[in-house]
């Protein structure tokens, strides 16, 4: 028997039963924390929700902010959203909205699509 019939198996079929359902709490994950860059989810409620935001951003972390308490022609959202585009701008990163009630900003090096896959 190959290595690869060992890793793959040599075209038995597997069930359900074959396969263990993992627990996650069993798992520690603080050997993780800090790892390394983040996807962080945010709301915006005001302008005093985009300083955890920028802070984020500049330590690396991918964000998804919600920002549907919002309208979109709200002056409030403008300044905001100009604001957030300058984080991105600082860091290299990206800034793009999705509809009417999400910002994606993005760290260094990391930019959003404009094309659906």
């Amino acid at each position: 028997m190959g290595i690869m019939s060992k890793i793959l198996g040599s075209g038995t079929h597997r069930n359900a039963e074959d396969y263990v359902e993992l627990d996650l709490n069993n798992f520690e994950t603080s050997a993780t924390a800090g790892a390394g860059p983040a996807v962080r989810i945010a709301e915006i409620n005001g302008r005093q929700d985009i300083i955890p935001i920028k802070d984020a951003v500049y330590d690396g972390d991918l964000i998804i902010a919600d920002i549907t308490r919002h309208s979109t022609k709200d002056r409030t959202v403008e300044q905001i959203i100009d604001e957030l585009r300058q984080v991105a701008d600082e860091v290299n990163g990206d800034i793009v909205q999705k509809g009417d009630d999400q910002l994606i900003i993005t760290p260094t090096g990391i930019t959003v699509s404009r094309e659906k896959l």
